[in-house]
């Protein structure tokens, strides 16, 4: 089977509802994680309203887990860019996710997820997280209540929640009521003066999700 971490550029894999447009990015050979069987894929925003696996949130998620030593995969949902089919309301868009982190798994067999998602695709890497062997989950800007995330308040890895406190399109309190009604260990940290986009605020993200993750799993535990 080929390694979808090997590939160069943008390519496609099958998908439930066809091909599906996928990037990788292989993790930094000097990262604190790369003696670690950890891999991630990052879930993008709202198909509907411009979202793609190219949106820069997105890709600064996938540079952070680059810079930490993990490969990692980004990709269309159905319906956007290369990806076939059509939208589906974060219903199959769940089954998206499951095929690439599928792919993932036969590429790196016994691995560990990092799994996230941005705004919409928050929503599917949550449902997502439950069926693979999550180290860790990431929600950026997760639009509650508006999608499903959480089964019986608690996710089976530790959780990060990034939002912005000036977010135009999702209630940030809800977003920190919501985070601190969960069981499990789940670490909340509010932007001031920040959008749903992160303009501006991209690289404090970047750095707090990587020493979120170093503190939640130290690097040294899987070398």
């Amino acid at each position: 089977m080929t390694d979808v971490f090997a590939q160069k550029g943008k390519f496609t894999l099958d998908g439930p509802a066809g091909r599906l447009e996928v990037a990788a990015s292989a993790g930094d050979a000097n990262g604190p994680y790369r003696g670690r069987n950890l891999c991630a894929v990052v879930a993008h925003p709202h198909p509907l309203h411009g979202g793609t696996m190219d949106n820069k949130v997105v890709t600064t998620l996938q540079r952070c887990y680059r810079d930490l030593g993990v490969d990692s995969l980004r990709f269309n949902f159905r319906g956007v860019g290369a990806s076939e089919g059509e939208h589906d309301h974060a219903v199959g868009e769940v089954d998206d996710m499951l095929a690439v982190l599928r792919a993932a798994e036969a590429a790196r067999p016994g691995a560990e997820f990092l799994v996230a998602g941005f705004s919409f695709g928050s929503s599917v890497a949550a449902r997502a997280s439950y069926h693979v062997n999550a180290a860790h989950l990431c929600l950026v800007a997760p639009p509650i209540p508006r999608y499903d995330f959480d089964r019986e308040g608690q996710f089976n890895a530790p959780l990060t929640v990034l939002q912005g406190e000036r977010d135009e399109r999702v209630e940030a309190q809800a977003v920190k009521t919501w985070s601190e009604s969960l069981r499990g260990v789940v670490r909340y940290h509010a932007f001031a003066d920040t959008g749903h986009f992160f303009h501006g605020q991209l690289v404090a993200l970047k750095e707090t999700l990587s020493a979120d993750l170093q503190r939640l799993l130290p690097p040294e535990g899987g070398a």
